[in-house]
C-alpha cells in the first residue's frame, strides 16, 4: 500500500478533551512550577485545584449521555464514565484541601511536584475509566501507579515512607506483570484487544475457551490487586502506614473509582459470557476480604492501619454487587446489583475521605496523630470534631441513618434477589464484627480521659470542610435515593 493509498481518520478528540486538558494543565504547573518562589506553593496549589475545577466543566461540556468510541475504539465516553470522573475531581479536590496544612508543616512534601504527581494520578486513572482496550487499560493503570509510586516516596527523610514506596512499586510492579499476562492470554484466545470486540467473539463462540479461562484467572489477579483484596492485599496496611497521611488519604479514595471503573469494563463490557467463571473467583476473593479485614482491624492500635484493614473489608463487600449480577445466565438483576456496587463505592471514597481528613487535622507541628490512643478524649478538646469522627465510623459500620448502612443494605437487597442467602448472612455477621473496631473509636472519644486538655483547634476552611462532608454522609443517609438512582440511570446508559 503507497503512502497516498493510506487513509488517516482524524480522531474525534471531543470525548477526551477533558484528558486534553489536565494533561495540559499538569504540564504547566510542572513548568511554572519552577519559577514560583513562593515558599507555601499557594500558586501551585490554586493553579491545582483551578484546573480540576476546569477539568469538571469541559467533562459536563462534551457529555452527550450517548456512548461514543474515538482513538480507533480504543477510548469511550459514556455517562457512566462521566459520572465516575465528576465524581474523581470533586475527590481529589476535597484531598488536596485536606492535605494542604500537612504538607506546609513538612519541608520534603512542600514541592510543586506533589501537586503535578497528584494531577499525572488522576489523569491516569480518567484514562482507566474511559478506557475501551486492553493497551488503553494498561496504559492508565501504569501512569496512575507510578505517580502513587513516587508520591508515597516523596518524604525522603521518612524510613516508613520509603519502605512503603519500595513494597508498593515491588508488589504493584508484580501485579502489572500478571495483569499483562492475563491480557496476552484474552488476546491470544480472541485475537482482539478491543474490549467490545472481544464481548462480540466471546458471544458468537470465536475464541479458545480453555486459553481464555487462564486468562482470566490472572485479569482479575491484577483486579483484585489494585481493590485491595484478599488475598492481593498484602500491600494495603503497610502502604497506608508508612506512607505519609496526605497521600494515605490520597490513595485509599479516589484509586477505588478508577479500579471500580476498570473492573466494570474488563469483566462486565468484555468478559460478560464468561459471567460464571470470574463470578465464582470473585464470590471467594469477597468472603475472604470480609473476613480477613474485619478480624485483622480488630488487633490494630495505629488509626490508618485499622482503616486500611477496613477498606480492605468495605472492598469485599462491594464485590458482592458485582458478584450477583448476572445469575444461572439470567440477567435480570444486574442493573440492580452493579448499581448497588457503584453506589458502595461512591459513599465507601466519601466516608474515607472524612476519617482520613480528621487524622490529617490532629496532626499539628509535624507530629503524626494516627494512633487510636491520640483520639482519646475527643470530645471534651472538641465536641464538634469528634460529632464528625463519631459520624464517619458509624458510616462505615453501616449503623442507621447514615450513607453506610444504606450502602450495605442496596448490595444485601441485590445478594437476596439473587438467591444467594447464605454470601447475605455472611456478610452481616462479619459486618457485626467489624462494629466492634469502629465503635471502639468513639468509645476512646467519648469515654476516656484524654492525655492532654488543650483545645483542638481547626483552621475555617478546613472545619468548613469537614463538616460538608460530614453534611453529605447525614444526608446521604436520610436522601439516599438521588444518588442511587443516578448511578443506575448512569449504567442503564453504559451497559
Amino acid at each position: 500500500m503507497t503512502l497516498a493509498e493510506m487513509q488517516f481518520l482524524t480522531p474525534d478528540l471531543r470525548p477526551a478533551s477533558a484528558e486534553i486538558f489536565i494533561l495540559l494543565m499538569a504540564c504547566v504547573i510542572l513548568i511554572l512550577d519552577l519559577f514560583v518562589r513562593d515558599r507555601k506553593r499557594t500558586l501551585t496549589f490554586v493553579l491545582t485545584q483551578l484546573s480540576l475545577v476546569g477539568t469538571a466543566v469541559v467533562t459536563f461540556a462534551v457529555s452527550t449521555g450517548e456512548i461514543t468510541y474515538t482513538f480507533s475504539n480504543m477510548f469511550v465516553g459514556d455517562l457512566m464514565g462521566d459520572l465516575l470522573k465528576l465524581l474523581l475531581y470533586l475527590t481529589v479536590i476535597v484531598v488536596l484541601f485536606y492535605s494542604r496544612g500537612y504538607i506546609l508543616e513538612r519541608e520534603q512534601m512542600l514541592r510543586g511536584e506533589y501537586y503535578a504527581l497528584a494531577l499525572f494520578a488522576t489523569l491516569g486513572m480518567m484514562v482507566m475509566i474511559s478506557a475501551n482496550h486492553l493497551v488503553t487499560v494498561y496504559a492508565g493503570l501504569e501512569l496512575l501507579s507510578l505517580s502513587l509510586y513516587a508520591m508515597v516516596a516523596m518524604n525522603r527523610d521518612s524510613v516508613p515512607a520509603t519502605e512503603a514506596a519500595m513494597k508498593y512499586f515491588v508488589l504493584g510492579a508484580l501485579a502489572s506483570g500478571v495483569l499483562l499476562y492475563g491480557m496476552s492470554m484474552i488476546y491470544g484466545a480472541t485475537g482482539t484487544l478491543e474490549i467490545t470486540a472481544i464481548a462480540e467473539r466471546l458471544y458468537l463462540g470465536q475464541a479458545d475457551k480453555g486459553v481464555l479461562v487462564f486468562g482470566l484467572v490472572f485479569v482479575v489477579s491484577g483486579i483484585a490487586f489494585k481493590l485491595g483484596v484478599v488475598p492481593f492485599h498484602m500491600w494495603i496496611p503497610d502502604v497506608y502506614h508508612g506512607a505519609p497521611t496526605a497521600v494515605t488519604l490520597f490513595i485509599a479514595t479516589a484509586p477505588k473509582l478508577a479500579a471500580f471503573a476498570m473492573m466494570v469494563r474488563l469483566l462486565i463490557n468484555g468478559l460478560i459470557v464468561l459471567a460464571k467463571d470470574w463470578q465464582d473467583m470473585l464470590i471467594l476473593l469477597a468472603v475472604l476480604s470480609m473476613a480477613v479485614g474485619n478480624i485483622a482491624a480488630i488487633a490494630q492500635t495505629n488509626l490508618k492501619r485499622m482503616l486500611a484493614y477496613s477498606a480492605i473489608s468495605h472492598m469485599g463487600f462491594m464485590l458482592l454487587g458485582v458478584v450477583t449480577g448476572v445469575v444461572g445466565g439470567d440477567a435480570r438483576f444486574a442493573l440492580n446489583a452493579y448499581s448497588s456496587a457503584m453506589f458502595y463505592v461512591i459513599t465507601y471514597v466519601l466516608t474515607s475521605a472524612g476519617a482520613f481528613g480528621m487524622i490529617l487535622l490532629l496532626a499539628r507541628g509535624g507530629l503524626e496523630s494516627d494512633e487510636l490512643d491520640d483520639f482519646k478524649g475527643l470530645n471534651r478538646r472538641n465536641p464538634w470534631l469528634a460529632g464528625l469522627m463519631m459520624m464517619m465510623m458509624f458510616s462505615m459500620a453501616g449503623i442507621p441513618f447514615f450513607v453506610g448502612f444504606f450502602a450495605k443494605f442496596s448490595v444485601l437487597q441485590a445478594v437476596v434477589a439473587a438467591g444467594q442467602l447464605w454470601l447475605a448472612i455472611v456478610a452481616v455477621a462479619f459486618s457485626l464484627i467489624g462494629c466492634f473496631y469502629y465503635l471502639r473509636v468513639v468509645k476512646l472519644m467519648y469515654f476516656d480521659p484524654p492525655a492532654t486538655t488543650s483545645p483542638v483547634e481547626a483552621p475555617l476552611d478546613m472545619k468548613l470542610l469537614l463538616s460538608a462532608n460530614g453534611l453529605a454522609i447525614a444526608l446521604l443517609g436520610v436522601f439516599p435515593q438521588a444518588l442511587m438512582s443516578l448511578c443506575a440511570f448512569s449504567l442503564l446508559r453504559s451497559l
